[in-house]
């Protein structure tokens, strides 16, 4: 009953049995008549907001995916992303599943489908239905807009309740965003991520979190859960997009991505400055010039006010990514661009757990008890033969398949520029400075020599490399590897792979990203997403050296083959020199080619 009787039935029930009695029922029996007849108006507001939701929901629905392994124990939640076939989840629902799994969908299939990258820090996975090229997929959205109070529901299959793939939705609010959660067990740790008191339970990890347009805004990961049990209490967490959204290319890659640092620490002080505490002298930030005492303002972008919101920022970039960081001392300010490190040894991600962290007991780690629906018994993997040849195993790469579709697509944009392999090894190239002075290099087998106007620089190559000429970082070297690269790139270098993208120089546009090795020198070379073209390279002759960066002008015919017009060098944040290419030229062995 509501409020309104009980304040005349509170009363009734107290009177004795008496000749008012009959009264007091028949005045009750006429209320509740009268309140019954009485219609409740609802806003078209509010109905329109119900119609809105259902649609969504029912939109979006064909996008979520029931992960499950292959032989149909264990499982989780995940969301397509692109008709291809790609799907994001969790690394914690993939682990341990294998190179293959199976995945339900809304319209009650079950497909194969392959794991493609892994990311053990931050959670996430990707993986890739097969079977169809026109999967439905959710639309992304972006994290950075999502405002505590937004509604958001999350979808996907907790307790594995779904008989036929279609995922349980819940819906609630925001409660919270840019949340630090502290590592748990080895790698794994949530930075930057979104808080919501929208249910999430066992099996609905990896699934999307939806706002309530339908576009996908976070992964759901983590849950603060009851001693008793996973049962979920109110406090949910989800990977933003965004970080996904950084990472998703290097998963696509087939390795195990990385994450990255700074190579510095920072406190608080008690006026609620952000102060460094440390920082590693062979830090690309150390050379850019931050001290350990020097107070953050911004990083990335983004305002530094907390050591949390620190770690936010950082945790939601891959290693390598170059960003903007701005600094004060003494009240001077300081504006720079460094390269973030790589967080973790190779060894680690290769899979043994990092020093002094031994992996959690068997018991401790979370298990779902359920029976996966339609699986019945445990099964041996049922992989169609067609399939066999999308996974493989390699140290450092969660699929190297993938990796070596990418290295023979850039090998064919490579390519393009002529067949290099056919000319003679001694290399002449002339070039001039901006100011007009000479550039001579001569590339001969056993060593690059340079003349220009301040002298000769020489680089044997029978050994270790040097950063020649001087303050350029190694142009000579960086030659070297695009000669290399040009001419055999499997048979010279020591390592040969695709990474991901990123932002040229970290404010640019998108590109790809080739890393190739050879000894301790490090390249990284840079292509155009949409058309291919290889459009620099920067190269690294140790971790204490600056890198050499050239970046490529619009390309010429030289000789047979084409060639860069302009090279721009830089090194240290400054540029060395803008080089126009005036000839390039392949000698015979008994010409006389040195500058």
């Amino acid at each position: 009953m509501t409020s309104k009787h009980n304040q005349f039935l509170e009363p009734a029930m107290h009177l004795r049995a008496s000749r008012w009695m009959p009264v007091v029922i028949f005045f009750l029996m006429t209320q509740t008549t009268a309140f019954s007849q009485t219609s409740v108006v609802v806003p078209e507001a509010v109905l329109q907001a119900q119609q809105h939701r259902i649609e969504t929901v029912e939109r979006v629905a064909s996008s979520v995916v029931a992960i499950f392994a292959p032989g149909g124990q264990g499982g989780g939640s995940g969301v397509l992303i692109s008709s291809d076939g790609f799907a994001v989840t969790n690394f914690h629902v993939v682990q341990g599943l294998g190179g293959f799994m199976k995945c339900g969908l809304n319209d009650g299939r079950l497909y194969d489908a392959v794991l493609v990258g892994i990311d053990p820090t931050g959670d996430v996975a990707v993986v890739k239905l097969l079977g169809r090229d026109d999967f439905p997929h959710a639309e992304i959205g972006d994290s950075d807009t999502v405002k505590m109070g937004d509604w958001t529901f999350a979808m996907g299959n907790p307790f594995l309740l779904a008989d036929d793939f279609q995922p349980t939705v819940t819906y609630g609010m925001v409660s919270g965003t840019h949340r630090y959660q502290y590592p748990a067990g080895t790698f794994l740790e949530y930075t930057d991520c979104i808080q919501v008191d929208t249910s999430i339970n066992a099996g609905n990890s990896g699934g999307p979190l939806f706002n309530i347009n339908g576009e996908v805004i976070g992964i759901n990961g983590r849950i603060s859960v009851e001693k008793r049990g996973k049962v979920n209490v109110g406090a949910g967490y989800s990977i933003s997009i965004n970080q996904v959204m950084h990472f998703l290319d290097h998963l696509k890659s087939g390795r195990i991505v990385d994450h990255a640092t700074l190579g510095a620490t920072v406190t608080s002080t008690s006026d609620g400055a952000v102060v460094v505490s440390n920082i590693l002298e062979t830090s690309e930030a150390y050379r850019r010039g931050l001290r350990q005492g020097d107070e953050l303002i911004s990083f990335a972008g983004r305002p530094v006010r907390s050591v949390n919101q620190y770690k936010n920022i950082l945790g939601i970039y891959p290693k390598s990514w170059q960003v903007p960081l701005s600094f004060q001392r003494d009240g001077a300010r300081f504006d720079i661009v460094v390269q973030l490190a790589g967080l973790h040894r190779r060894a680690e991600l290769a899979g043994g757990p990092p020093p002094n962290k031994p992996e959690p007991d068997e018991k401790e780690k979370p298990k779902i008890p359920i029976p996966i629906p339609h699986m019945g018994k445990k099964q041996e993997p049922d992989i169609p033969k067609e399939y066999l040849k999308l996974y493989e195993e390699k140290s450092g790469y969660a699929n190297y398949y993938f990796n070596q579709i990418a290295q023979d697509r850039f090998l064919e944009s490579i390519r393009r520029w002529g067949d290099f392999n056919s000319k003679p090894r001694m290399w002449a190239l002339d070039a001039t400075f901006k100011d007009g002075a000479p550039l001579q290099i001569r590339m001969q087998p056993e060593a690059i020599a340079a003349k220009f106007e301040q002298g000769f620089a020489v680089l044997e190559l029978g050994g270790e490399f040097t950063a020649e000429p001087m303050d350029s970082g190694g142009l000579l070297a960086s030659l070297e590897q695009l000669k290399q690269l040009l001419i055999d790139p499997k048979d010279y270098f020591t390592e040969f792979y695709y990474v991901g993208s990123e932002p040229l120089d970290g404010q640019g546009e998108r590109v790809d990203v080739l890393v190739t090795t050879k000894g301790l020198l490090t390249s990284r070379w840079y292509f155009q997403q949409e058309s291919g073209a290889l459009i620099g390279v920067d190269t690294v002759i140790d971790e204490e050296h600056d890198s050499c960066r050239i970046r490529f002008g619009e390309m010429r015919d030289f000789d047979g083959v084409k060639f860069p017009s302009r090279l721009t060098v830089r090194s240290g944040g400054q540029v060395w020199g803008e080089l126009d290419v005036t000839s390039l030229k392949f000698l015979d062995p008994d010409s006389k080619g040195s500058p």
